[in-house]
């Protein structure tokens, strides 16, 4: 209640509430927890020992990271503001942890890069464990599909599968039947007793996407000679990683940007408005910036200083190249520093859109005085959120660096006479059909291993079935009464009916032992038959088990020794009484087995009536005109039931039976509700011998 109470005042304090926020599509989050964790430090000493491990962490990874490029953001490590407190980035309760955003964009290769790293960091450091999701989910887990047990799904994956060791650890529910929490899932991998490392085909499936990383990294880069104005090459030489800036500002530009690529204000003039000389460098970006920039065209804006085609193709390349990566720069540095100055980016845009749906300009027109006070303090109130200063923060940090660099002195001189390294191949980026292929049949092998042993594992079941069908003793038609009944008693959920987990393991029930023998009695008609012989039987009319009156003297004395009937078994018995009369003009008693004359092998018998019937076929008798099981098990019943004269009541059992067992057959293999509800219950049945 306390709870409830504070998140409605807050709420009602906050006329214009922030939105929940939703994981970037193209954004890997990752986790390192120290091992064993130190929780019990008080803060200041837990946050200087995650400083320190931080320390070592990026201190092993810098040699990689301070010469790789990543296509939009670099791989980094950070601590959390308050340790002690649950994350708001990664999602993480409060436990001691480093964490970490990687925005890969179009660039899949960095997602795994990132992953390959944090292999290498738990493999140097063994003390560490670690965690990486994005969007989908555990996507560690969607790349070893094939492989995975198959108690494993998004719903129990949670707080289950780590990365230890440079290996690939998952806790199995016989540790935890339900969801860890995050502390125990950690002790558990931490010990060594307890064994959380994942299968060997997991492994491997996840190893083959990492294999030879981040050594191997460098086969996505690609660099490229081109031609660019004076300032752009020395942001570049400063500053190689802004190259994903400014592609990133060319690749998403709309038509507002782009009128700031059509003056240049920044990259094309100097502090005084003239004119800023070209020149040519060598700049390393990822294929897929290569690809994003090359793949789109784009007309140079008025007064952009371009070569003649006659100059030479590779000549109007560089320039054509430069260029777009210059007007990037321009629409990148002006659009962010005018979001800096005003706060706002694209938070403000999903901001003010959650407010749209939460119904604040709800009958309000757009432009009308009262929109714009409804906005205006809207906007007032996101000026007042740590988000806007954050926002500012991180929009402004490309412009400052940038301004720190021009502010420098420099000229064009220091790139004239530089040995430029070549422009590589680019035919990977028009002839990829090849690794196409590999990747295609790579994925068809694994998909074919998966099938191979999908069918090993179900012909070593039809093989346990075939002998098991051998012993037809051992399998007991009674499991599918029992277990329907359960079926049909357990209490279902809004989810929907689930069957007994285990109907052994089953809690012990109440048993009204009068009560029992009466419904007993009335099911079986024994004390009817017993007391009263065949002249007391069941009415021939009769065509339930389950509501069954007798008119026996055994059922008149015992009804004048304890009195009249109730108004309601008064009822009950003329209706019964009427329902029998209606159908008894018709043919449905005919369309239902009936329970045998009272024997202690009958109920075994007629059960193995049907399933002899069932399994090895009927036979047609042309002498009596009637069908029987080919086998000869129900020749005793058979003819117990022609010699009774008298209706017998309907065997509920024997029906359920009956009807089950030809649902099954008719399905011929094939996924069905018969065996779809029989396997869920546990109950094998042996295969259709007539059938094979």
């Amino acid at each position: 209640m306390a709870a409830t109470a504070s998140a409605s005042t807050s709420s009602a304090s906050n006329p214009f509430p922030f939105p929940s926020r939703r994981p970037p599509d193209d954004t890997l989050f990752y986790a390192v927890y120290p091992l064993p964790l130190p929780t019990g430090l008080p803060p200041p000493a837990l946050l200087a020992s995650l400083r320190s491990l931080h320390l070592s962490l990026l201190s092993h990874l810098a040699p990689f990271l301070s010469s790789h490029l990543f296509h939009r953001d670099p791989f980094t490590l950070s601590v959390p503001p308050d340790p002690a407190s649950p994350c708001a980035l990664c999602a993480s309760p409060p436990a001691p942890h480093l964490h970490g955003a990687l925005r890969f964009g179009d660039s899949l290769p960095d997602e795994w890069l990132a992953v390959s790293l944090l292999f290498a960091l738990t493999r140097a450091f063994p003390d560490i464990a670690a965690r990486a999701w994005d969007s989908d989910g555990e996507f560690l887990l969607i790349e070893a599909a094939f492989a995975l047990p198959r108690w494993l799904d998004p719903d129990t994956a949670p707080n289950r599968v780590f990365i230890y060791r440079g290996e690939l650890h998952i806790l199995p529910p016989s540790l935890f039947p339900e969801t860890p929490s995050l502390e125990a899932a950690l002790a558990a991998v931490h010990d060594d007793s307890v064994d959380t490392r994942a299968p060997d085909a997991v492994q491997a499936a996840i190893q083959r996407r990492i294999a030879g990383m981040p050594e191997r990294a460098a086969e996505n880069l690609h660099t490229a000679r081109v031609i660019v104005p004076a300032p752009v090459a020395k942001v570049l030489k400063e500053e190689p990683c802004l190259i994903a800036r400014a592609v990133e500002g060319f690749y998403d530009r709309d038509i507002d940007t782009m009128k700031h690529a059509a003056r240049m204000e920044r990259f094309l003039k100097g502090p005084g408005g003239e004119g800023i000389e070209m020149v040519r460098t060598s700049v390393r970006m990822t294929r897929a910036m290569y690809a994003q920039l090359v793949q789109q065209n784009f007309q140079a804006p008025r007064g952009y200083p371009m070569p003649r085609r006659e100059e030479g193709p590779e000549k109007w390349m560089e320039a054509e190249l430069g260029m777009k990566i210059a007007c990037g720069f321009e629409m990148m540095y002006q659009e962010r520093r005018r979001q800096g100055e005003e706060g706002k980016g694209s938070t403000w845009e999903v901001y003010r859109k959650s407010l749209e749906k939460t119904g604040c300009f709800e009958g309000l027109l757009p432009g009308s005085k009262e929109y714009k006070r409804v906005m205006d303090d809207a906007m007032q109130y996101y000026k007042t959120s740590n988000l806007f200063s954050r926002t500012r923060e991180i929009l402004s940090a490309p412009v400052r660096r940038i301004d720190e660099i021009l502010a420098m002195p420099y000229s064009a001189d220091e790139f004239k006479g530089v040995d430029l390294p070549p422009s590589d191949d680019d035919s990977w980026l028009y002839g990829g059909e090849g690794e196409l292929n590999a990747e295609l049949r790579e994925r068809q092998k694994e998909l074919e291993e998966y099938e191979a042993g999908k069918k090993h594992r179900k012909s070593q079941k039809q093989s346990a079935a075939g002998s098991s069908s051998s012993q037809p003793n051992e399998f007991n038609l009674g499991e599918i009464t029992e277990s329907m009944q359960e079926f049909v008693r357990k209490m279902s959920s809004f989810e929907g009916a689930e069957v007994p987990a285990n109907r052994r393991d089953m809690d012990s029930v109440d048993l009204d032992v009068n009560q029992f023998f009466k419904a007993m009695e009335s099911v079986l008609g024994g004390g009817s038959q017993e007391q009263g012989g065949s002249d007391g039987g069941f009415d021939g009319k009769s065509s339930s088990s389950d509501m069954d009156f007798d008119d026996s003297d055994e059922e008149d004395d015992f009804a004048e020794e304890s009195g009249d009937r109730d108004v309601g078994d008064a009822f009950m018995e003329s209706y019964s009484d009427a329902l029998n009369k209606e159908l008894s003009s018709t043919t449905i008693e005919k369309s239902f087995a009936r329970a045998p004359q009272p024997d202690a092998n009958n109920e075994q018998r007629s059960l193995n009536c049907i399933f002899s019937m069932w399994r090895f076929g009927p036979v047609w008798d042309s002498s009596s005109s009637k069908i029987h099981a080919g086998s000869g098990v129900c020749k005793g019943a058979s003819d117990a039931a022609a010699t009774d004269k008298e209706m017998t009541p309907v065997d509920v059992d024997l029906n359920l039976v009956e009807s089950i067992l030809n649902s099954y057959s008719s399905q011929q293999g094939l996924p069905g509700p018969a065996s779809n509800l029989l396997g869920l219950m546990g109950v094998k049945v042996p295969p259709d011998a007539k059938k094979s």
